[in-house]
């Protein structure tokens, strides 16, 4: 389940990488990294939006994950079964939103800033996230099942305290300023808590409802 999350969240990234082309605040403050050759690194194709009746399904299920505000201006990607990912709307606020995925037991749509995604390619590929650069999150019709202690847990087991988590919002990248949030590997869910505490990508989880 986290392995298709993952993926989702990678091809997310990749996105954003473009999106905020368009937008010059967002070229100011979250650059795309460099060296990155999208084919070799990521092992799948952009592809070119095509229209078609399922689209405005998707991207309805994408924006979903955030307030309209936000969804209304937000880039729209999607990815199919074969990891293809084809960018259904371009944005214009620096948020890229991608719509539910169904390998997934539950609903998952994602809407994130560039630093928000700076994060998520930091924890696919393993490495420290960027110093500095706080990133919001939103995932308002709730997120898949995961570990709260491992970063790249698949599955549950006796060991790793998995969790079910409804519609949230988090906030990555704010290391040193989440003391005082509960840290429990068995956190209560319903209030705000700190999600793989201890490792380098501490987050906030904050329950929406």
């Amino acid at each position: 389940m986290l392995k298709s999350r993952t993926l989702v969240l990678l091809c997310a990234v990749t996105a954003a990488s473009l999106a905020v082309a368009d937008v010059s605040w967002a070229q100011k403050k979250a650059p795309a990294h460099k060296g990155m050759d999208m084919k070799s690194d990521m092992k799948m194709d952009m592809k070119a939006a095509a229209p078609s009746a399922s689209d405005a399904k998707l991207i309805a299920s994408a924006t979903s994950a955030a307030p309209p505000a936000v969804g209304k201006d937000a880039a729209v990607v999607t990815v199919d079964e074969k990891g293809v990912m084809r960018e259904l709307r371009k944005g214009a606020n620096g948020f890229t939103c991608m719509p539910d995925n169904p390998a997934t037991p539950g609903p998952d749509p994602m809407c994130g800033d560039a630093n928000a995604m700076a994060w998520g390619m930091a924890w696919i590929t393993k490495k420290t996230p960027p110093a500095n650069k706080v990133g919001f999150m939103y995932m308002l019709e709730g997120g898949t099942d995961a570990s709260n202690t491992d970063p790249y847990a698949q599955k549950p087991t006796v060991e790793n305290h998995w969790i079910k988590t409804g519609p949230h919002v988090m906030v990555v990248g704010a290391d040193g300023m989440m003391d005082g949030y509960p840290t429990s590997p068995d956190p209560n869910t319903e209030t705000p808590y700190v999600m793989w505490a201890g490792t380098p990508y501490a987050h906030l989880m904050l329950p929406v409802k």
